[in-house]
């Protein structure tokens, strides 16, 4: 089976997808009868620089352009294997011999950046005095490596990345040609890890459909499964504790990450993607650490992007145990005074006189390992809070407004329904619960039908100003 790049590589200039200023210059071109003596096609790979070439200089000679055809007056020269003086020297002597079947002999060099020095100075004497039937076409990824002498002689068109709707646009063509059955949200993550190239983005998706089993429709659970790539609510409930600076949560989520078999420089690479798609002023900071994640030691590395020395969290647990491999780590609980309410851990719900969780028809821990089952970052956050059963509806109390909008995102609270069977849910405010509410002294009651609403303020005896 030919791969997806090359079975859908364009035949003719207005094939071309995404490039159209570049391909408006050469139609010009050839229509006009002006025709450069050399170009420099330069930009990032994957973009179509060499299948322009080919194209370009098939339609100068009115060549029809077939993929695996050849002709004596269009020769191809690999830059980086061929960059020695005495390639550009044969070249020269070549050139001066007039083509058999075209008009023009065409030379196109990919890498030409590649070339020596000494080589760059035997092809700028061709470019200064060319034979009139010799046509050049220079390709590079690194135009900042080819001489100026070089750049100065020749006609520069610069071939951009595709835009996001471009590459979506294309590939969904792709697929309906090749019955292929696609989600959406499947040919997002193909198009953000494509990048803007066409041939990584047709490679990615050739290499997602050989994985696809009978006739299922590719999903986003199989790429980010056959891709190692992680969960994008992990990743949202990774950049949202970062934001509210919880360490705890960093640890836990960097360790599920990792323990799933993603690579950390994979786990930094989406979320730059990420932010350069949505940038927001609070996660900023990480992209001057994230770039950084590599060999050697890409997981401590990574831990320090998340970690702001600089602005230490007041009264954030440390990070302990840090490592690939999730640990289960016994969840500590140390009272505190009476006039102050016991502190609620990730890991435990706590119940007081007006919370009773257990319910002869629900389990709160059967609760917690289904959504965990479904979603390891819903799970993450919903043990976070406390909660109560009334009159057949499940009540959540999240400790922080962070919390609480996590829970409520659209994927998230999804999760939450669809693993709550025969109850309701209902997600409070962080202000919507005391653990240990104050009971009202009788006295106030006649206040309250004099003077109208008040509040009893307790301060331990101390001056209350």
């Amino acid at each position: 089976m030919k791969a997806l790049y090359r079975k859908y590589r364009p035949k003719t200039l207005a094939e071309v997808i995404g490039q159209e200023r570049v391909t408006s210059v050469l139609e010009n071109s050839i229509a006009q009868g002006k025709i450069s003596h050399a170009y420099l096609f330069t930009g990032p790979r994957g973009t179509g620089k060499t299948s322009v070439a080919r194209i370009f200089a098939h339609e100068i000679n009115h060549f029809p352009y077939e993929l695996e055809d050849s002709y004596v007056d269009i020769i191809e020269i690999d830059g980086a294997s061929n960059r020695g003086i005495d390639n550009i020297r044969e070249l020269r002597e070549k050139a001066a011999i007039a083509p058999t079947k075209g008009k023009y002999k065409i030379y196109i060099i990919d890498e030409v950046h590649m070339l020596t020095k000494e080589a760059f100075n035997a092809l700028l004497k061709t470019l200064e005095e060319p034979p009139a039937h010799v046509i050049f076409i220079l390709a590079t990824t690194d135009l900042q490596k080819v001489p100026v002498t070089i750049t100065s002689r020749v006609q520069i068109l610069v071939f951009n990345l595709a835009s996001p709707d471009v590459m979506k646009a294309h590939l969904k063509s792709v697929c309906s040609a090749e019955s292929l059955a696609i989600d959406d949200d499947a040919l997002d993550i193909i198009v953000r890890r494509g990048g803007g190239s066409f041939r990584d983005s047709l490679s990615l998706l050739g290499q997602i459909a050989t994985l696809k089993k009978d006739d299922k429709k590719i999903t986003k659970s199989l790429i980010e499964s056959s891709l190692g790539l992680p969960q994008d609510e992990l990743i949202t409930t990774l950049l949202a504790a970062y934001e509210s600076s919880d360490l705890e949560t960093i640890s836990s989520t960097l360790k599920t990450i990792l323990g799933s078999g993603t690579k950390p420089e994979t786990l930094a690479e989406e979320i730059i993607n990420r932010l350069l798609l949505s940038p927001s002023p609070s996660l900023l900071p990480l992209l001057q650490k994230l770039p950084e994640v590599r060999a050697p030691f890409p997981e401590a590395k990574l831990l320090l992007a998340f970690v702001n020395l600089n602005q230490p969290a007041p009264s954030a647990p440390t990070i302990k145990n840090f490592s690939i491999a999730p640990k289960k780590n016994p969840v500590d609980f140390h009272p505190k005074p009476a006039e102050t309410p016991p502190e609620i851990t990730p890991n435990s719900a706590v119940s007081t006189e007006e919370i009773q969780p257990n319910s002869a028809d629900f389990s709160w821990e059967n609760y917690l390992n289904s959504v965990q089952s479904t979603s390891v970052g819903a799970a993450m956050w919903l043990k976070k809070c406390r909660f109560s059963l009334e009159n057949g509806c499940l009540e959540l109390f999240p400790p922080t407004s962070t919390t609480k909008g996590i829970l409520e995102s659209e994927n998230n609270l999804k999760v939450l329904k669809s693993c709550l069977k025969n109850f309701d849910l209902r997600i409070h405010n962080p202000d919507d619960f005391s653990p240990n509410p104050a009971k009202k002294d009788p006295k106030f009651t006649k206040i309250d039908d004099i003077m109208g609403k008040t509040q009893e303020v307790n301060n331990g005896g101390e001056i209350p100003f």
